[in-house]
């Protein structure tokens, strides 16, 4: 048979084979899908990405209810247009409408499905950020590990905007039951249907591994797949995982209510560097490396008495900036404290593990405390705090349904008429299910990395969730499919360290070759220290400057236990 010479011309030749030629060309290179059958394989025919438009899902396909997804567009994006670096792809823009059973006003999904020319037979759906509200493209790389862009690797990504338009830290769209579903966790199954059935057409086959990435909400929603739609995936990376999303609002309340509901409560952002400098002077050397970076949290938390003693000014009252009334530090315990419950919320919880201000998280900056003594209504992320104005939002649209509500005297251990529906909504968003033995089960592995210096979501609480797993079902058996890592230094996305580490690759080979990841290597992609490299360390150990070589260079650290 003979081949066109052109690559542009063994493009359009590859897309309009016929059937038999398909058949004919798998016979004599031996090859094919081993997990498809003969008599399909001889029926495959590959498809262009033109013909992709207007193609459609049946409800059917699609193991939630809707009333099925549509392509509106598919254009060919090629390697050379500029601002690509993925290599040539289609891109594909669809929808998924909701059931005909739907209450009136539910919004579509909205979707975004790449596929690749050089197509490694794999997918990866993509997590989304905050209250989502924008279709995640699935062309960059993988939230909190800048190293990996599944797209560029050869992996088909998609991904949505769980089911409502809006800003990501906005939280309007709660006063629609129905979106709030897609967001918490339908819209992820829906999605990942969707996309098989379309990828399929396209490719005529189905992928033969399938993952998610994501972080922070990403995150959330990639242990949301793990604990309810386990068989549909083999692997999946939850970075800085928002799980027990209801405690992260209601610990943002609080926080709130401590700055701005009690008088000389709020921290401005002089003092809320001096925390952090105060924690530094305490805790940096605590490694062997004095390099900016608390690492040994453990022995930096047994110093917090001593921390918070210096930060006291001398008559608890507000002296000025060098020092905090005790006002202020009643805010930074509203931080530093898990916030305990007097109830339970789904699976038993009535805890959300508080943050480490006292071991090197840093609150000062976007997603900090704030830049304003003055409570705005609403408040905002920037003048009142990333915390208190996300959980007065959830509050008010999510719970009470109340745009007018005073989130400073919401009584969050008495939330009378609202109590069951703090229950039900944490059931509905989140993942805090402790049964994860279906994932394990069909053997999928799982990568967590979460910074222990992130100030939106605490690491504590993922900590507390792995601990968990390894007290309920040992360490090997955890081991067999999970690995746990903690990043000293980083913040949600920002801080001191944030490192590029290539996680489609750990995991892939995990699933794929049975080699699971141990000790990573993590380049640092921070401005100001760009390059210096650090081992990315299974908790609990962390990097310890092993007292010679330079400070900069991974080699030079041991993961050591605290």
């Amino acid at each position: 048979m003979h081949f066109p010479a052109s690559p542009n011309a063994m493009r359009a030749f590859r897309y309009t084979l016929s059937a038999s030629a398909v058949a004919m060309l798998l016979a004599g290179c031996g090859g094919g899908d081993d997990n498809t059958p003969a008599s399909s394989q001889q029926a495959a025919q590959t498809v262009t990405c033109a013909d992709m438009s207007g193609k459609t899902v049946p409800a059917a396909s699609i193991g939630l209810a809707t009333g099925g997804a549509s392509v509106t567009s598919a254009t060919v994006v090629k390697a050379t247009d500029a601002g690509n670096s993925n290599g040539e792809y289609c891109k594909v823009i669809g929808k998924i409408t909701p059931a005909a059973s739907a209450a009136a006003g539910t919004p579509d999904i909205n979707f975004e499905l790449n596929l690749p020319t050089a197509w490694n037979g794999k997918a990866v759906q993509m997590g989304g950020g905050g209250y989502n509200g924008t279709v995640v493209t699935g062309t960059t790389a993988v939230s909190f590990a800048p190293g990996s862009v599944p797209l560029a690797q050869g992996y088909a990504t998609f991904g949505s905007d769980s089911g409502h338009t809006g800003n990501s830290a906005t939280a309007d769209f709660a006063l629609n039951e129905a979106a709030i579903n897609n967001f918490g966790f339908e819209h992820l199954k829906k999605t990942h249907d969707t996309a098989f059935a379309l990828i399929k057409q396209f490719y005529a086959k189905s992928p033969d591994k399938s993952y998610f990435a994501g972080a922070s909400t990403g995150g959330r929603e990639g242990m949301t797949v793990v604990e309810r739609f386990a068989s549909d995936y083999d692997g999946v990376i939850a970075n800085a995982p928002a799980l027990n999303f209801s405690g992260v609002r209601l610990q943002g309340v609080k926080i709130g209510q401590a700055a701005y509901g009690t008088p000389g409560g709020y921290i401005n952002t002089a003092k809320q560097k001096l925390i952090l400098k105060t924690v530094l002077d305490n805790c940096d050397a605590d490694d062997g490396a004095t390099d900016g970076i608390v690492s040994n949290v453990a022995a930096c938390r047994a110093k917090a008495s001593t921390i918070t003693a210096a930060l006291r000014c001398p008559s608890g009252a507000d002296t000025g900036d060098s020092c905090l009334s005790d006002a202020q530090l009643g805010t930074v315990a509203a931080i530093q404290d898990d916030l305990v419950l007097p109830y339970q919320l789904a699976y038993g919880v009535n805890r959300h593990q508080g943050y480490n201000i006292l071991q090197g998280a840093d609150f000062s900056g976007g997603l900090g405390l704030g830049t304003s003594a003055t409570l705005l209504s609403p408040p905002t992320v920037a003048a009142n705090g990333y915390l208190y104005a996300q959980g007065d939002g959830y509050l008010k649209y999510f719970v009470t349904k109340n745009p007018s509500l005073d989130s400073l005297h919401f009584d969050l251990n008495n939330p009378g008429q609202y109590q069951q529906r703090l229950v039900d909504l944490s059931a509905t968003v989140g993942a805090m299910n402790p049964d994860i033995s279906a994932y394990r089960s069909r053997g999928g592995k799982l990568i967590i990395l979460h910074g222990l210096a992130d100030e939106v979501i605490s690491p504590n609480v993922t900590i507390a969730y792995y601990n968990a797993q390894v007290a309920k079902d040992g360490q090997s058996a955890v081991d067999s499919y999970i690995r746990f890592y903690n990043v000293p230094g980083m913040g949600h996305g920002d801080g001191t360290f944030v490192p590029a580490w290539d996680a489609m690759t750990a995991l892939d080979k995990w699933v794929t070759q049975g080699t699971a990841p141990d000790v990573l290597v993590g380049t640092d992609t921070v401005t100001a220290t760009s390059g210096r490299s650090r081992p990315l360390c299974r908790y609990p150990t962390y990097p310890r400057y092993k007292g010679s070589g330079s400070i900069n260079v991974a080699d030079s650290y041991a993961c050591t236990a605290p």
